[in-house]
């Protein structure tokens, strides 16, 4: 039988970052937790994916005796400023849909395990952060990501799979602990725009600029708008200001390519009049939490960061918008975008667009020309 060090070689030879080892055991703890948050976490189940489930291993493996979690560093590399500053890195070179990189380990990891005798699963519904945390990896940041203790400087740009299998092996010595300094103040917590974090590791999912830009529901809360800033899909903010990362960020990395050769796709005037072919071709397949379907929160998204650029020569991006896409909630957002820039261009064309205007987009379109005088 294969050694635990075989599989730990193994691993590192694949390319990833770190490698630890936990039991089966159900994640007991981590169930009370979405217990008593049911409500707040109601939205992923109707996606499909059942978390309570996923908190006993077996539940997925019925003869489940380990899991192995390895971590991948996805910041390895530095990143285009311009995509950086929109989106989250860990969606920059996501390969989920793509399956061209990670996905690529992950097949040649189990591959080499079934080679030697193990069944394995990758359950997407597993608690991956706290079976990380139980198998030693890392431990938890105030704002409730993983931070590793060895890979990445010890950062929390990295990313845990859990696979579970059904050989036993010992476990390592779980890290459960909060590892956060405490001269850092809370400075993820001040830093969070929206109020998300409430305290260390407390989070209202559905008030996070993440959760917002791919899943929220309707038209941006107003009081949300300015401070959701600049992001388009994802965020990074309360990684950005960590002390825990200021070592990795204060290196001088090598570009991504990869991102660098689809940045231009990401052009801001691009997304905000990309048809459905655009999207399918170049958008989705890296980005994928919001489908085909639901392009209005792309559109609506940037014509929010525009906005706030505060720049006008994004004026006749959002006059166009407005007068092209029947969607009330981009038409909404494009008017509180102009309304935000402000400038002669801006108000003459809030004013050709109220007349007519009814519901919704005229409130909003109401609400801008207020803030003109």
């Amino acid at each position: 039988m294969i050694s635990k060090q075989d599989i730990i070689e193994a691993a590192r030879a694949i390319g990833f970052d770190d490698i630890g080892f936990t039991t089966a055991a159900p994640f007991a703890d981590h169930k009370e937790i979405l217990e008593s948050r049911r409500d707040e976490y109601m939205w992923i189940s109707k996606m499909g994916l059942d978390l309570e489930a996923g908190t006993d291993p077996k539940t997925v493996m019925p003869g489940a005796k380990s899991i192995i979690v390895v971590l991948d560093l996805y910041f390895r590399q530095a990143f285009t400023a311009s995509m950086e500053g929109h989106f989250g890195r860990c969606y920059l070179d996501d390969d989920r849909v793509t399956k061209d990189g990670l996905s690529l380990k992950i097949k040649k990891f189990r591959a080499h395990l079934k080679e030697n005798g193990m069944e394995s699963k990758v359950p997407f519904n597993l608690p991956h952060r706290a079976a990380a945390a139980r198998a030693g990896v890392g431990n938890f940041g105030k704002n409730c990501l993983l931070y590793a203790h060895r890979a990445g400087r010890k950062s929390s740009w990295v990313i845990p799979v859990a696979v579970v299998i059904d050989h036993e092996f010992a476990p390592d010595p779980p890290t459960l602990d909060l590892g956060c300094p405490e001269w850092c103040r809370n400075v993820c917590i001040a830093a969070c725009p929206t109020r998300a974090l409430t305290g260390p590791r407390t989070i209202h999912p559905r008030q996070c600029i993440s959760y917002l830009t791919y899943f929220g529901e309707g038209i941006t809360p107003l009081e949300l708008r300015e401070p959701m800033g600049m992001y388009i899909y994802g965020c990074d903010r309360c990684q950005n200001v960590c002390p825990r990362n200021a070592a990795w960020l204060a290196q001088d990395l090598s570009q991504n390519t990869r991102v660098a050769a689809m940045a231009s796709h990401f052009d801001l005037s691009q997304l905000l009049h990309m048809d459905t072919g655009y999207f399918q071709n170049h958008i989705w397949p890296h980005m994928f939490y919001t489908g085909p379907e639901d392009i209005w929160r792309w559109k609506m998204n940037v014509a929010r960061v525009m906005g706030n650029s505060l720049d006008r020569n994004y004026v006749p991006d959002l006059v166009r918008v407005f007068r092209e896409n029947p969607d009330d909630r981009v038409r909404g957002m494009s008017a509180w975008a102009l309304g935000r820039i402000g400038g002669r261009d801006a108000r003459n064309a809030l004013d050709e667009f109220r007349r007519g205007s009814e519901g919704m987009v005229g409130g909003e379109l109401d609400r801008a020309l207020e803030r003109q005088e």
